[in-house]
This record gives structure tokens, C-alpha cells and sequence, in this order.
């Protein structure tokens, strides 16, 4: 048995709380400095999350922020970073106020995302690293979970595949072994940017495989692109595992991580429904994508649009239209605000 701290009591770092506890490890979520109250009311209603609609078990310990110093200065094995991107800064103070020189316990990574520094792209997991590292924290052993698991999913502990990444196999494959079950399967990989790259990326491409219902054809009925948008969407998703191996290869991935878990599979949950498929949706309608989050997603986060936002001059000077016609379109489609079009005979 392992202790386990996870830090933010969201919707998956709370989901992902379940594999731990069937593997009979001391498993622990500690919320952020947001969370006092989120906390307080998860309590007050018999532990039922309110982002997964079930009860949260109760062997699982759920603490308030201010019980973080306490939990993470005793033996943990593996500190789970449940919080959101823009949190990544707030969780690197806290482990260095905590460990300063000390050896850092593992840490995994829940959360994806791809900024810009220093005109270089940077994954979230390489970002944590710079921070602790200007923090004065040198032992840093970082992994990634990639693959296609919806949170409420987990949390019914539905069946759900997932790939363990870090550059050291030993360690994606210790941990992989700790968190497997009869429903949450773990495979582990060395290949952690190819990993990370691709959950990244892949919200971009779930809004074009979301646009294809609006994008399939101008000269039929809707009732004939209801029932027949799914050539279209396939099209769209061939295009999107092509164009996603050239961007994990820039990156310095592995194209075959593409067509798995992190890849090809999250792609196609994430395509299925979820905020990115939805602002796609609206998109392929012919809505410019002010319109869609004015009208339709006012107070909603849509992670690909803030991505594309992100990344889009770097990407521009890096590729042309002919390299990543897919992606390209889409991207400018978000940040031009207009209208999206597609040149098909770009397309391979």
C-alpha cells in the first residue's frame, strides 16, 4: 500500500481518487485554496460530487487546503496534480514552499496543455519542471496520464484504458502497475511527449470533427446531414490523426502515439460531445466563433479555442496551409474570427 495525495478535488482528480483506493493504497485528495467551501458542501451532502453526480466513498479522505502541509510532509509515494492549467503556477509555489531542496516525491500530471516561452511551444509537464527548478527543486520525476477517460465515467468505474507516460519506462510502468484494475487498464509508455502533445492538440481537432454535421454538404436538407454527417466527421478524423503525427513529430514525439490511447482514442471521446465538439459544432453551422461563445457558450471554457489562441503565430510561421490544411483552418477560423472553410484538395 502507497499513500497517494491528490492535490484539487475537481471532477477527475476526484474520479481518479477510485483506481487508488480498489488498489487498497492510503489515498488522500486535498483541495486547492479555492476549494475550502466546494468542500465543506461536498461534506454537508454525503460526499456527492456535484461535477460526477455520485458519492465519493468514504474510506476516500478528503481534506480542506490548509491540511496540505501536514499531508505532504509525511511518506507520500505519488502526488497527483488534479488542478486546471492556469493553476500550474499556484502548484509549483506550493511544492517548493513544501520540499525547498528536498527530493520531491513523483509527481503525475491529470492536466494537458501547450503554451508558448520564449517563442518555443512548452507542454504543461515541461512548464511544472522550469518552475520547481527556478524554485530551487532539482530531483524532479514528472509523469502524464493520457487517453480517452471521462471523469463521470471513471468515477461509475466503467471500463476505461489509459497510457502512464515519462521518459523513464521504469517509472510509467511502477505506476501504471499501481493504479491498474479490473475496469481502469493502464499501459505505460516512455514516450512523454508524444503523449502530452497529442491530449493537447487533439481539442483543436475535436472542434473540426465537431464542425462536420454544418460542414458535409451545402446542398442538402438537414434532415440529410443528421443522418448522413458521419462520411464527413470520418474524413475529418482520418485528416486530424494525419496532421496530429507531423505536429507530435515537430514536437519531438513518436508518430505511433498518435494512432493509440492518447491520440486516436481521446480524439475520438473527445469528438463524441464535450465543449470542444460543441463550439465545432456551432462553427460548422457557420457561426463565426465570437457568435458561438456570445450566443450559444457565453461562460463556458472551450480548451481547443483557448489553445488555437494560444499557439497561432508560432504555428503560422512554423507550417503552411499544404502541411496542416486541418488544423491551420481551424485555428484562424478561431483567431480571424470568420467563418470556417476547408480546402478539401489539401486534404491526404
Amino acid at each position: 500500500m502507497s499513500k497517494i495525495v491528490i492535490i484539487g478535488a475537481g471532477a477527475m482528480g476526484s474520479a481518479f481518487a477510485l483506481p487508488c483506493l480498489d488498489n487498497k493504497h492510503d489515498i488522500n485528495i486535498v483541495g486547492t485554496h479555492l476549494e475550502d467551501k466546494f468542500i465543506d458542501s461536498l461534506k454537508k451532502d454525503n460526499n456527492l460530487h456535484p461535477g460526477l453526480n455520485t458519492k465519493i466513498p468514504k474510506e476516500i479522505k478528503i481534506f480542506k487546503f490548509e491540511k496540505i502541509k501536514e499531508l505532504l510532509n509525511s511518506e507520500v509515494e505519488l502526488i497527483v496534480l488534479g488542478i486546471s492549467s492556469k493553476g500550474i503556477e499556484w502548484a509549483a509555489d506550493q511544492l517548493s514552499k513544501l520540499y525547498n531542496s528536498k527530493n520531491i516525491p513523483k509527481l503525475l500530471m491529470l492536466t494537458k496543455g501547450l503554451s508558448i516561452y520564449n517563442n518555443h511551444y512548452e507542454l504543461l509537464v515541461d512548464k511544472l519542471e522550469r518552475l520547481l527548478k527556478e524554485k530551487g527543486i532539482s530531483q524532479i520525476n514528472i509523469s502524464a496520464v493520457g487517453g480517452p477517460c471521462l471523469a463521470a465515467g471513471l468515477a461509475n468505474r466503467v471500463h476505461s484504458s489509459v497510457v502512464i507516460a515519462n521518459k523513464e519506462i521504469q517509472t510509467a510502468r511502477k505506476i501504471a502497475d499501481m493504479l491498474n484494475t479490473n475496469y481502469y487498464h493502464t499501459s505505460h509508455s516512455n514516450d512523454l511527449n508524444g503523449v502530452e502533445v497529442s491530449a493537447a492538440i487533439k481539442n483543436i481537432f475535436s472542434m473540426a470533427v465537431g464542425a462536420a454535421k454544418g460542414l458535409c454538404s451545402n446542398n442538402v436538407s438537414n434532415e440529410v446531414r443528421e443522418k448522413n454527417y458521419l462520411n464527413t466527421a470520418s474524413a475529418l478524423i482520418k485528416q486530424s490523426i494525419y496532421e496530429m503525427e507531423i505536429f507530435v513529430e515537430h514536437l519531438k514525439g513518436k508518430k505511433e502515439t498518435v494512432k493509440g490511447l492518447a491520440g486516436l482514442g481521446d480524439l475520438y471521446v473527445s469528438s463524441g460531445g464535450g465543449r470542444n465538439a460543441r463550439m465545432g459544432s456551432y462553427i460548422g453551422e457557420g457561426l463565426t466563433f465570437s457568435e458561438a461563445k456570445k450566443t450559444k457558450m457565453e461562460k463556458v471554457t472551450v480548451e481547443g479555442a483557448d489553445l488555437a489562441i494560444e499557439i497561432e503565430k508560432k504555428i503560422n510561421e512554423d507550417f503552411d496551409e499544404k502541411t496542416l490544411p486541418l488544423m491551420l483552418a481551424m485555428i484562424n477560423a478561431i483567431t480571424k474570427d470568420k467563418k470556417l472553410e476547408l480546402n478539401w484538395d489539401l486534404f491526404r
